[in-house]
């Protein structure tokens, strides 16, 4: 995952060693920051094989076409390299950044996923959803049935979801090529998202494949280095105590589903009130060590075969390590480890 600020092209150049070193795929986000297409774009010019995805383009910030095209366009300039990651981000970004209501999220997924494969198709894009009308209705009355200019590298871009709450996990599992999970801890997954997933699977086109299951972790391997652990504290706290209000909140959500209910609590009372550190000192440290690799080479060995077990089958992994030297290096070892 690209981080949000800083030393982009930096990184960028980086990326050329890791995809040597059996990185398979790169995500970059898009929350308020500088947009992720643009970005995307820059990557697919630098790079020759690795994978290019959006992690992710939120359901309200484009148009379900616009969105299509630009997917289609992103896999025309990576030679068929791109995965669409999609997700509805919260009502805070969505009503203060972008101005549009913040509503029905999982019924927008489903019909912006219908409408992307309609484009993808080069069909005629007339299409009649309970959000969607195309062509619009009323207007000027003018609108005309098109479809896509370009004939597109691939018909079917991959689509991964990003999915918490048990509705959208369903959707994930049954619409789309992969989920992306948040806090994915694999002694826990069954018991949080178990039932969402095998009732969308149940419903799954075999065409689209099995599930893609992306859960990320921060990297580190080696016997001193269980303290950088507590690097991934200040995203757990702002993600469980301030990325929402009080009673809306998903990640604060995901947390109590997770067992911590107390301490998300604790560590919401803190955020909100600006006691960022100590909201930071709050996070469970079981929560911090089960999400992430990190620890000496055979406890990460065990971790990988925790996260395989549970299902997933892409990892997203933020090495941790003071050179570019060793962050390759570490990227070389865990895909040694995963294969």
């Amino acid at each position: 995952m690209i981080n949000y600020a800083g030393g982009f092209a930096e990184t960028v150049e980086e990326l050329a060693d890791y995809e040597r070193a059996g990185l398979d795929i790169v995500f970059v986000p898009e929350a308020y920051s500088y947009d992720a297409v643009s970005q995307l774009g820059y990557i697919a010019a630098k790079t020759e094989r690795l994978q290019i995805a959006s992690g992710i383009l939120q359901l309200y910030s484009r148009t379900p076409a616009l969105t299509a095209m630009t997917a289609a366009g992103l896999d025309y300039v990576s030679g068929g390299r791109f995965m669409l990651g999609l997700g509805a981000s919260g009502p805070q970004v969505i009503e203060g950044w972008h101005g549009v209501p913040y509503d029905a999220p999982i019924g927008r997924a489903r019909e912006i996923i219908e409408i992307c494969r309609l484009v993808w198709r080069r069909e005629r894009l007339v299409y009649q959803g309970r959000y969607y009308t195309l062509p619009l209705e009323g207007g000027t009355g003018l609108g005309k049935p098109l479809k896509l200019i370009n004939h597109p590298v691939r018909e079917r871009i991959p689509i991964a979801l990003a999915a918490i709450g048990p509705k959208n996990v369903e959707l994930a599992a049954e619409l789309a090529e992969a989920w992306m999970p948040i806090f994915y801890v694999p002694e826990k997954a069954a018991d949080v998202w178990g039932d969402a997933v095998a009732r969308g699977s149940a419903r799954r086109d075999p065409e689209l494949g099995p599930l893609d299951v992306i859960a990320k972790a921060s990297l580190a391997i080696g016997d001193d280095v269980a303290h950088l652990r507590d690097l991934s504290r200040p995203e757990l706290a702002l993600y469980i105590g301030g990325m929402g209000a009080k009673g809306r909140n998903f990640y604060h959500d995901l947390a109590c589903r997770l067992g911590y209910e107390a301490e998300a609590k604790a560590i919401q009372d803190a955020y909100l009130d600006g006691r960022k550190l100590q909201a930071e000192a709050l996070v469970p440290a079981e929560l911090a060590e089960l999400t992430s690799l990190i620890g000496p080479e055979s406890y990460v060995r065990e971790r990988l075969a925790a996260f395989r077990e549970a299902g997933v089958t892409t990892l997203n992994v933020t090495p941790l390590a003071l050179t570019h030297e060793a962050r390759v290096r570490l990227i070389e070892q865990v895909r040694a480890l995963a294969d």
